[in-house]
């Protein structure tokens, strides 16, 4: 967050903006006899400025923390959720939900830190949104606390986060399928441009190493964390001459997509193929069979997101600023030993 220093003023807001101090205060307070445009360049003033009204609370006094998602649909985003509004209703703070636009035309940070400024926010915490530096410059003048939930992208090393150890899940979940006698494995991972889908592979890559196996290329592919990519990826790897016998996705979701790629085939789980998904969350237990996955403790990260941004509102930094929880391994029924080879096996 942004060094100490002189809080711009309302007169400041009000030149920025090219209107009156009384123009200012209406949009400040809410009043709705302004006009869009000037609302909207007193709004801009605000975030540009990081101007915040004295006591930037509810009038009620009440602390108010803003949870901002890409994808509302998310099973992930969901399990974070739970965390976070469990650790809240224990310190008696509000929590509101927003989405970020992304897509191909994504909400630029000016415009999500200019809404937390208005509003009042305590704080934020943002799932799985785009992270750049101009994210963190839009959050250091808006002087909002603000954290990341395993950022996509890290770039910037002053940006608060909060995230688990994805190399150790990824090599965790390899040595698995390894210690049951998998030797070709496949792997569904998340966009390279993510650096925790990268730390999941790294991990896979690793465990095959000290197990003397080089990965092969073609069973290696990196798709959006997604149910339809992953189920053409794991497609793709399923109809090769020398299929794997194993897959590990990069999410549940994505292992959905393997599992009914699976079943297209005419291949059964975990008799024919073996599947690891990613993250635990409620959807590992519901599938058929239940899914082996990778444990990520959102709802324990969602709480520590929560208690860092009220700690950062209060003054207090973090004591490092990207936060690593544990991942551990949840074995169910979708991995075996992988078939024999020869008739009625895989090959």
């Amino acid at each position: 967050m942004p060094a100490a220093g002189p809080r711009p003023t309302l007169t400041a807001v009000a030149d920025r903006a090219g209107v009156s101090i009384a123009t200012a205060s209406k949009v400040l307070n809410r009043h709705t006899d302004v006009a869009p445009a000037t609302r909207a360049r007193v709004e801009t003033a605000v975030a540009e400025l990081g101007y915040r009204t004295p006591g930037a609370r509810r009038a009620d006094g009440r602390r108010t923390v803003e949870f901002l998602v890409d994808v509302l649909d998310s099973p992930y985003a969901m399990e974070v959720l739970r965390g976070v509004t469990l650790a809240a209703e224990e310190v008696d703070v509000d929590v509101t939900v927003s989405r970020v636009r992304g897509g191909d035309r994504p909400e630029p940070a000016s415009s999500w830190t200019r809404r937390l400024v208005t509003a009042r926010r305590t704080g934020a915490i943002v799932v799985t949104a785009q992270v750049t530096g101009t994210t963190y410059a839009s959050i250091a003048r808006a002087r909002v606390p603000v954290v990341v939930v395993d950022p996509l992208h890290l770039t910037t090393p002053e940006l608060v986060s909060v995230g688990s150890t994805n190399w150790s899940g990824g090599r965790t979940a390899t040595e698995h399928l390894l210690g049951l006698g998998h030797t070709r494995i496949g792997v569904v991972g998340g966009p390279e441009a993510s650096i925790s889908a990268v730390a999941r592979v790294d991990g896979f890559r690793s465990a095959c190493q000290r197990a003397g196996l080089t990965p092969d290329p073609d069973l290696v592919r990196h798709v959006a964390f997604d149910r339809d990519a992953a189920l053409h990826a794991a497609d793709a790897m399923l109809r090769l001459p020398d299929r794997p016998t194993a897959v590990l996705a990069s999410s549940d979701v994505q292992a959905l997509g393997v599992l009914e790629a699976a079943r297209r085939l005419g291949l059964a789980v975990p008799r024919d193929l073996s599947v690891v998904g990613y993250d635990d969350t409620y959807l590992a237990a519901w599938t058929n069979p239940p899914l082996t996955s990778v444990h990520q403790p959102l709802q324990d990260i969602g709480r520590v997101a929560l208690r860092t941004v009220l700690g950062m509102d209060e003054g207090r930094l973090p004591d490092a600023h990207h936060i690593e929880l544990a991942t551990s391994l949840v074995v169910r029924d979708s991995t075996a030993p992988p078939p024999p080879a020869g008739p009625g096996g895989h090959r």
